[in-house]
């Protein structure tokens, strides 16, 4: 061992030519895996690392395509479905009664009311209001009867010829005391109702110029962007 340490001390480092044999392949392996490391980190590892980074980047585009494809091939399928949704909503809308029949209706629930034995102590229909595709009609209402005469007036009106649809608000239901304090199962119905009716198209056409002359005011209404650099 001690020899061989000998023996490298001796070499001249500038005089390689004159190494023995075995030393000199020593050193050019040394060299040659010196110049390997050296090139894989200067050359090699940087792209590496880009490649693996283009590879991640190819399998997220890849995921975002198949994504894309596959609404892609449902889109036709969910145009059908919501024209389909489309006329149902319309065939829906037109069972409820139309701006014409409204006056009528509303004179049909009243007498349906009395006929069922009920007394209106107050029927007053109020102004509609316009939503996107119908019209709600509220009624301020206070009506007396028994159970019997209510459950009537309810079957009354959904055996009208048009759909009708009463919504309830702020209604309450309580006895209704008689001469003398005396209740004799009369009950008391009183608050607001809500019927409703269709649109037809030119009041649909008109909601629709509404809305978009709306959104048009607001955006009018925004305030412009300062500009950059403006007098002080």
């Amino acid at each position: 061992m001690s020899k061989k340490n000998a023996s490298l001390k001796n070499l001249d480092i500038n005089n390689i030519g004159a190494w023995p044999r075995n030393a000199k392949i020593g050193f050019c392996v040394i060299l040659a895996l010196f110049i390997l490391a050296f090139g894989y980190f200067l050359f090699i590892k940087g792209k590496t690392e880009t490649l693996n980074s283009l590879e991640q980047e190819e399998v997220r585009l890849r995921q975002d395509f198949e994504k894309e494809q596959a609404k892609a091939a449902n889109l036709e399928p969910l145009k059908q479905q919501l024209a389909q949704m489309e006329q149902v909503l319309q065939q829906m809308l037109r069972q409820l009664p139309s701006k014409t029949e409204m006056p009528d209706l509303i004179i049909d629930i009243s007498q349906t009311a009395l006929s069922s034995g009920l007394a209106n102590e107050l029927f007053q229909p109020e102004p509609e209001t316009l939503k996107e595709f119908y019209a709600e009609k509220p009624i301020q209402l206070r009506m007396v009867g028994n159970y019997h005469q209510f459950g009537a007036f309810v079957s009354g009106v959904a055996s009208l010829p048009r759909v009708v649809i009463l919504t309830m608000h702020d209604i309450s239901l309580q006895p209704k005391a008689g001469k003398g304090g005396i209740n004799r199962g009369a009950l008391e119905l009183s608050g607001t109702v809500k019927t409703y009716r269709y649109l037809d198209e030119t009041e649909v056409a008109e909601q629709e110029a509404a809305a978009a002359a709306a959104q048009g005011e607001d955006g009018k209404k925004k305030p412009a962007p300062k500009k950059a650099g403006g007098d002080a």
